[in-house]
């Protein structure tokens, strides 16, 4: 049989080169189900049901039986199939000290999530929690962001959910690993793919000629997009007490919203649900810097907004294809409704100038240089900023696994050298779930910031006419931690 190897992406190398001891870069989400079916005859979880699960989800998730290797003397990493794969390792079983309630999962989330990823192993950890009160139990998923972005992401989670309490678990399938190939063999492949270069990029050129109806203006859109990534990612953003040095330990909270609400906001706006998110976040930024006596006149306060560049036919492709918006979120004014007007008007000439162009066509020149030249990129990449904001659209409809309904799904964004905080929100089942990461020492009240969230966004509704349940603490989240009332 002759050797198989996949070779990641410049932007999946990114992910991995931007990991240091402090700095874990792998994106989690805490699903929180009822326990249904899936309860023993002692009150705990059948473990054995939920891997076996996974055992007949991974045909489909081939990325997940795989490992990294790497080209000799350049040091590029590659997939190929982990001869030793044993599903086991992957997905662990916890307890929270009965009866486990919200502050019990967030101390463990936070644990686990703080924790590096086995390079030696497939980079993916499942960790079932029981233990929790109500009847429930949790999922944390662990998943390196050099195999997948947060839409893939989602998609990924999708195969071991069905619409349906009835549906049933696909059989485990009889695998066999491809080998691997040897270092001379991947030396050599690495030779041919530089010396083939020319030809490649004369075929990407007649691609967009094919694709493009006018080639001089789509050339000179991505010329001006790239000058503008490259004006905005060399500026500086101001220090404040969310930015600095990071610790290896991370703590972690959530909140919910529901969707509802904030679209009717958006409508009476006039905006977008992301104009929305970003000046709740901006809200909140500014009332947590004031409480820390930080001037707002003169401070550049902007936010790292990933931007999805899957196309429609590329959605069961793994890795990543993202983008980066640079925005600034006006945290100096006080006014909600003027704030969502400054960052609506930012939003919408970055679409206009398809700023996220420019990232991407960074990336795609680096797919030849050296992972040395890569990794001295990494940090400019990243850009000017101060925290990380990610929203991931998701189901509008509830989702069960082996009969057990997913009540709650709470994302996690790793964090960057630096930036003290990740935000990062998903929409499900009519709620929009926030996941809120911060650094142990630099966020040591990242509690009290989520509360702000709520209020900030109690405020920007109220100007906008809109009566929300805002401000009565993740109602959703609630009802996913808690027992429905009597008669319900």
């Amino acid at each position: 049989m002759a050797y198989y190897y996949d070779r990641l992406t410049a932007m999946d190398n990114t992910f991995l080169l931007s990991e240091t001891p402090t700095t874990p870069m792998h994106v989690s989400a805490i699903e929180i189900f009822e326990v249904g079916p899936l309860r023993t005859g002692s009150g705990g979880i059948d473990i054995g049901r939920v891997r076996a699960a996974y055992a007949g989800a991974l045909p489909r998730m081939p990325r997940y039986r795989q490992k990294l290797s790497w080209i000799p003397i350049e040091h590029r990493p590659v997939w190929v199939d982990d001869p030793d794969f044993n599903l086991d390792y992957h997905v662990r079983h916890v307890s929270l000290p009965r009866p486990g309630g919200e502050e019990e999962l967030r101390r463990v989330a936070s644990r686990i999530i703080a924790n590096h990823l086995d390079r030696h192993r497939p980079l993916w950890e499942v960790w079932v929690v029981e233990g929790m009160a109500h009847d429930r139990f949790a999922i944390i998923a662990k998943t390196h962001h050099c195999m997948l972005d947060g839409v893939a992401g989602v998609e990924m989670a999708q195969v071991l959910l069905s619409p349906s309490r009835e549906a049933e678990i696909a059989e485990a399938e009889p695998w066999t690993p491809r080998p691997i190939p040897t270092p001379q063999e991947l030396l050599r492949d690495e030779a041919w793919r530089y010396a083939s270069l020319p030809f490649r990029a004369l075929r990407g050129l007649r691609e967009l000629r094919g694709e493009a109806t006018d080639l001089r203006a789509e050339i000179d859109t991505r010329v001006e997009a790239l000058r503008e990534f490259f004006t905005t990612a060399s500026s500086k953003s101001s220090d404040t007490p969310i930015n600095g040095p990071l610790s290896p330990h991370r703590r972690f909270d959530w909140l919910s919203l529901p969707l509802s609400d904030v679209k009717a906001v958006r409508r009476k706006m006039g905006c977008t649900v992301n104009d929305v998110v970003l000046t709740t976040v901006a809200g909140a930024c500014r009332e947590y810097l004031l409480d820390r006596d930080v001037e707002l006149d003169e401070l550049v306060f902007r936010a790292s907004i990933p931007v999805s560049m899957r196309a429609e036919d590329d959605h069961d492709r793994v890795g990543n294809r993202v983008s980066n918006w640079f925005v600034d979120l006006h945290v100096a004014e006080p006014d909600p409704a003027r704030r969502l007007r400054a960052i609506r008007t930012e939003t919408e000439r970055l679409k206009a100038s398809r700023q996220a162009v420019g990232m991407e066509m960074m990336m795609a020149a680096a797919e030849f240089a050296p992972s040395g030249m890569l990794a001295l990129g990494t940090g400019f990449a990243s850009g000017p900023v101060n925290l990380i904001v990610t929203n991931i659209p998701g189901p509008h409809f509830p989702l069960y696994m082996l009969g057990s309904r997913l009540l709650a799904i709470i994302p996690e964004v790793p964090l960057l050298q630096n930036l003290g905080l990740g935000i990062a929100l998903m929409s499900y089942d009519g709620q929009i779930f926030w996941g809120l990461t911060g650094d142990y020492n630099l966020m040591p009240d990242l509690e009290g910031f989520v509360a702000m969230i709520e209020g900030s966004f109690a405020q920007l509704a109220k100007q906008a006419g809109v009566e929300t349940a805002a401000g009565e603490r993740s109602e959703s989240l609630r009802a996913a931690l808690l027992p429905e009332a009597p008669g319900a």
